[in-house]
């Protein structure tokens, strides 16, 4: 394909993040001849890893800081947002009120991409799903006569590739499936694209801090179908109750997906929850043609990404579970159901302003979870809406203690967890208040998990 047009363009890219948020589209802009100036509020100290893998190119920071007149037409031609920053910035104003032209990486991959995509979003299970989907569509790599595509590439908020690298060799030929986070779906929507299929995965509160509202964080979902065509495909978790007056809003093929789709299924990962995303998998499939005996093999031979639900270590019989991933109480739930031993939980960390109320009535009512030990700032918030729903409910358990660090986490989880048992790291919360990001947070639990393997022998 052609490359874009940003030759010459002078970009401001609006956020570098911690771990290469804006790294990969300031590659992508500067292979391009775009003459490209990053900013972020972090000092240089905090962005070290981002700013190592941009030491070959010719770009100007602003670290530290925003400049005013970077967002104004005498410095800038278009800017290019970080999907986490938020809506309410006073820079995405002053850059609106001066008729700069806004866009993101997700938005310049979907205008620019030639192969049809396939796109993934909810509340929970997305990541899960999409590498499902992705094993699914590859699995009839020995049946290239009978499909109507070549390669299957992934990406997208899963963050295993940044498929703008890749851009000028994905073809019509192909297939992306992409992981949308409801950030990116959120500025989606101002290019007016949706993909040739979008999976819904489920909708609970999430990521209401960035979103302020329901309403909003459910609009910005919404984007993933509004603006397909009746030649594209909706398809929808048949069991979420928010879901079932999504189908009018697409002009596209609309379908319902339920686990029972999948029970046939033999599945290396547990939990109904995973049954659903394999049944969502099995649907994209079936849209492709992907032949049902290697569909069914490619899902039975699937283990699970990393920290989701992610066997660490057995020690003196207690199984540890890596389960970062589960930054909602929806997913924390998911896990309670899905881990059949009695269990020990570890929960807490940042308040994105959800609601604990139900998963401390789940917790409480379900007699597997022993003990609660809990860390991070919404520490105090927790125990107050499990020791209100033990209250509730006439029930003395589970057990909370509360932890100064993960280390002591993981320290009161050995020494309160029986044999038989297991101990998840299954926070409900985002990482922020005390980690770099999840997978930070699920690298350490391993860490020290595997330290106290060694002290045991």
């Amino acid at each position: 394909m052609q490359p874009p047009a940003f030759s010459g363009k002078r970009v401001l890219v609006m956020g570098l993040g911690l771990f290469g948020g804006g790294v990969g589209v300031t590659r992508f802009l500067c292979r391009h001849n775009a003459q490209v100036t990053v900013t972020d509020l972090r000092p240089p100290a905090e962005l070290a890893e981002s700013l190592a893998a941009l030491d070959d190119l010719d770009v100007t920071f602003h670290l530290g800081r925003h400049h005013q007149h970077d967002f104004s037409p005498a410095a800038t031609d278009l800017v290019v947002v970080n999907p986490a920053v938020k809506p309410n910035s006073k820079f995405l104003a002053l850059a609106q009120s001066q008729h700069l032209t806004l866009t993101t990486e997700t938005n310049i991959f979907f205008q620019h991409c030639l192969a049809p995509i396939i796109a993934i979003t909810g509340s929970n299970g997305k990541s899960t799903t999409t590498a499902m989907t992705t094993a699914v569509l590859r699995a009839a790599d020995n049946h290239r006569g009978a499909r109507p595509y070549r390669r299957v590439f992934m990406g997208g908020n899963i963050g295993q590739q940044n498929l703008l690298e890749h851009l000028d060799e994905i073809t019509h030929h192909d297939l992306v499936v992409l992981e949308l986070s409801s950030f990116q779906l959120h500025h989606l929507a101002t290019i007016k694209r949706s993909p040739h299929v979008a999976v819904v995965t489920n909708i609970s509160p999430n990521h209401l801090d960035w979103h302020t509202t329901m309403d909003a964080y459910i609009q910005a979902k919404q984007n993933i179908l509004i603006h397909q065509t009746p030649a594209d495909w909706t398809l929808l978790y048949a069991h979420d109750n928010q879901l079932r007056d999504w189908p009018p809003l697409t002009p596209a093929q609309t379908r319902f997906y339920d686990p029972a789709d999948a029970h046939q299924l033999t599945l290396q990962v547990p939990g109904q929850h995973n049954r659903a995303n394999a049944a969502a998998a099995l649907a994209v499939g079936s849209i492709f043609g992907v032949p049902n005996h290697d569909a069914h093999q490619a899902l039975a031979q699937f283990t699970g990404l990393e920290h989701r639900l992610e066997f660490v270590a057995e020690i003196n019989h207690v199984r540890y579970y890596n389960d970062s991933i589960a930054t909602t109480p929806e997913s924390t739930a998911a896990a309670i159901d899905a881990l059949d031993l009695p269990k020990t939980l570890i929960m807490g960390g940042y308040d994105k302003n959800i609601s604990f109320a139900p998963l401390a009535q789940t917790i409480v009512e379900n007699p597997s979870v022993q003990t609660v030990i809990l860390i991070g700032a919404v520490t105090d918030t927790l125990l107050a809406e499990i020791n209100h729903a033990k209250t509730q409910a006439n029930r003395p358990s589970p057990t909370c203690l509360q932890a100064h660090s993960l280390q002591h986490a993981v320290q009161l989880a050995n020494q309160h967890a029986q044999p038989q048992t297991a101990v998840a790291l299954s926070p409900a919360c985002a990482s922020y208040d005390m980690f770099k990001n999840f997978q930070d947070r699920g690298n350490q639990f391993k860490t020290l998990v595997k330290a106290l393997q060694s002290q045991n022998g």
